[in-house]
């Protein structure tokens, strides 16, 4: 039985993308792009995530690519240009959970712990969870079996009564190695659909 949902964030109830700053910086879309999967990358991104600070890992690309420092230090100097708004199907179907009284429910976020107070302020809806595992806060960070393993011992969650619901199908994975029922999301339909099949919704 069903008794915990744990969500994650990004790209499921908030919509963040680097896109949305690069596209105002990069005139040409391949350009863009070249930077965002070689530059500033998602690999770099999450050692953010994990708990290296956001002056390191600026300071440490700068070193490597001079020529982009500007674009660089736009990254977390302008990094709430990245944020596009919640997710509103996916906030409306954690609403309808919320108010069923009938699961706790958490988050397990790859976070840097320097811009989720930004993130904080911004969706009000964070403050409706039951408790939050943050990995830039951690030093930990999905798919590491650790991170998942802070969340399952401090809020005491048997992962037989727990469904998991990520973007990244090797979180995913991950949770379901570990015995955690998992949704891959891609969309708030599918989500709603899955969770209905399940008798959750």
């Amino acid at each position: 039985m069903t008794k915990t949902i744990i969500f994650d964030l990004g790209a499921v109830l908030i919509d963040w993308n680097p896109h949305y700053l690069y596209r105002k910086i990069f005139k040409e879309e391949a350009e863009m792009l070249y930077f965002l999967e070689n530059i500033c990358t998602p690999e770099w991104n999450e050692e953010q995530d994990g708990g290296r600070s956001l002056q390191e890992a600026t300071d440490i690309l700068v070193a490597q690519y001079p020529e982009q420092e500007e674009n660089i230090k736009a990254f977390y100097g302008r990094w709430e240009e990245m944020l596009g708004g919640a997710v509103e199907g996916t906030v409306e179907i954690f609403k309808e959970l919320k108010e069923s009284g009938k699961y706790n429910i958490y988050a397990l976020t790859n976070w840097s712990a320097e811009t989720w107070p930004i993130a904080v302020e911004r969706f009000d809806f964070l403050n409706w969870f039951d408790g939050v595992v943050v990995s830039g806060t951690e030093k930990d960070r999905k798919p590491f079996d650790s991170f998942y393993h802070t969340l399952l011992k401090r809020y005491d969650v048997h992962p037989s009564e727990a469904i998991f619901i990520d973007d990244n199908l090797r979180n995913v994975k991950a949770a379901e190695k570990l015995g955690i029922a998992s949704v891959h999301f891609t969309s708030p339909e599918k989500l709603r659909k899955a969770l209905e099949e399940k008798s959750i919704l």
